[in-house]
C-alpha cells in the first residue's frame, strides 16, 4: 500500500507544470501524472487503468521516484536493439528498390526473406524504407507528347503509299481497340528526393 502526501508542495508543483505543458513528451508527462495520483492517493491498480498500463509498471514509476526522483523518472533513455540487417544487406536492398517500383511493403519483405532469409514484420519494414531513405508516394503523371519526327516520318511514308498505289489496290483503315484508356498512378516505395513520373 502506497501513503498518499508523500510529496512536498515544490515537488507537487513541478509535475502539475510538467504534466500541464503541452509540449512535453508524452510518455514523461504520464509518469508525472501517475506520481500526483498516487500521492492523491489513488491505487495503482486504478491509475493503471486511466493510463493504460500495468499496475506494476506505476509501482515501478514510484519506486524509481522515491529512490531517485523525478529527475531519474523523467529520463526517457530508451534505444532500440540492433538492426537485424546488415549495412552491406542495406546497401543491395537499396540497389534492388531503386531499380523498380514496389507497390507494397510486402514485396521488399519477400525480398529480404528470399535474399537474406530475414523474417520482417510490416511496421519494421516500414521502419527499414523510411530509415534507407524510402517514402511512400505516387507518381506524377504525365502527359505524353506527341514525337514530331515520328510524325513528319509518317506523313512521308503515308503519301509515298498513296502516290505509289496500283489501280487494284486500296488503303483500309482500322480502329484500335486498347487495353486501358488511361494510366493510373498508384502509391509505391521509391527514393526521398526523387521525382517518379509516370506517362499518360
Amino acid at each position: 500500500m502506497i501513503c498518499c502526501k508523500f510529496l512536498s508542495s515544490t515537488d507537487r508543483v513541478e509535475l502539475e507544470r510538467c504534466v500541464r505543458r503541452h509540449r512535453e513528451d508524452h510518455g514523461i508527462a504520464r509518469r508525472a501524472n501517475a506520481i500526483l495520483l498516487l500521492d492523491d492517493g489513488e491505487s495503482c491498480a486504478q491509475i493503471a487503468k486511466f493510463l493504460y498500463v500495468d499496475d506494476d509498471t506505476i509501482r515501478c514509476w514510484y519506486k524509481i521516484y522515491r529512490r531517485d526522483g523525478w529527475e531519474a523518472l523523467s529520463c526517457d533513455d530508451w534505444r532500440g536493439g540492433h538492426s537485424l540487417i546488415t549495412s552491406d544487406q542495406e546497401t543491395k536492398l537499396s540497389q534492388w528498390l531503386e531499380g523498380r517500383f514496389c507497390r507494397c511493403a510486402d514485396e521488399v519483405r519477400a525480398y529480404i526473406l528470399e535474399k537474406f532469409s530475414l523474417h520482417y514484420s510490416h511496421s519494421g519494414c516500414v521502419k527499414l524504407l523510411r530509415r534507407l531513405g524510402f517514402e511512400y508516394r505516387k507518381p506524377m503523371a504525365l502527359p505524353t507528347v506527341a514525337d514530331e519526327a515520328k510524325q513528319t516520318e509518317f506523313i512521308a511514308m503515308y503519301e509515298s503509299l498513296l502516290n505509289g498505289l496500283a489501280d487494284d489496290e486500296t488503303v483500309y483503315f482500322a480502329d484500335a481497340v486498347h487495353p486501358e484508356y488511361q494510366n493510373k498512378p498508384a502509391f509505391g516505395w521509391t527514393r526521398k528526393g526523387t521525382k517518379p513520373a509516370v506517362k499518360t
